[in-house]
């Protein structure tokens, strides 16, 4: 038996406008912009997708699971994240060599350091 990973979902309380900003976070693609399941890919043929679909409740705790991006520049990345819409988040990092941020609903993900060559 094998597996593909197909899609990550985000549950979201507006799905068009969660999927439209990590669309433009991440240069991705819109492939479907039902308002009840907004998925994007990094091309319309690629694998794995982001699944937003709408639930009623909103988000209380630090997610279980979460993302984390190494970009070529951290600090010009995470400017470029809070222009668009981020925000700073402590999830008791602390000190380190990562930034947590958050996107418009409050989830938390990761911008790592340059990858040391």
């Amino acid at each position: 038996m094998t597996l593909e990973w197909e899609q990550l979902v985000v549950d979201a309380a507006d799905p068009v406008a969660l999927g439209r900003w990590w669309a433009e976070a991440l240069g991705w693609t819109v492939v479907n912009d039902d308002p009840d399941e907004y998925e994007i890919r990094p091309a319309p043929d690629r694998l794995p997708a982001l699944l937003f679909v709408q639930v009623p409740e909103d988000k209380k705790v630090k997610n279980r699971l979460h993302l984390d991006f190494r970009p070529d520049d951290r600090d010009a990345e995470v400017a470029r994240l809070l222009a668009l819409g981020a925000r700073h988040a402590d999830v008791g990092q602390g000190d380190e060599t990562w930034v947590v941020l958050a996107d418009p609903e409050g989830n938390e993900f990761c911008v790592l350091g340059s990858r040391r060559r």
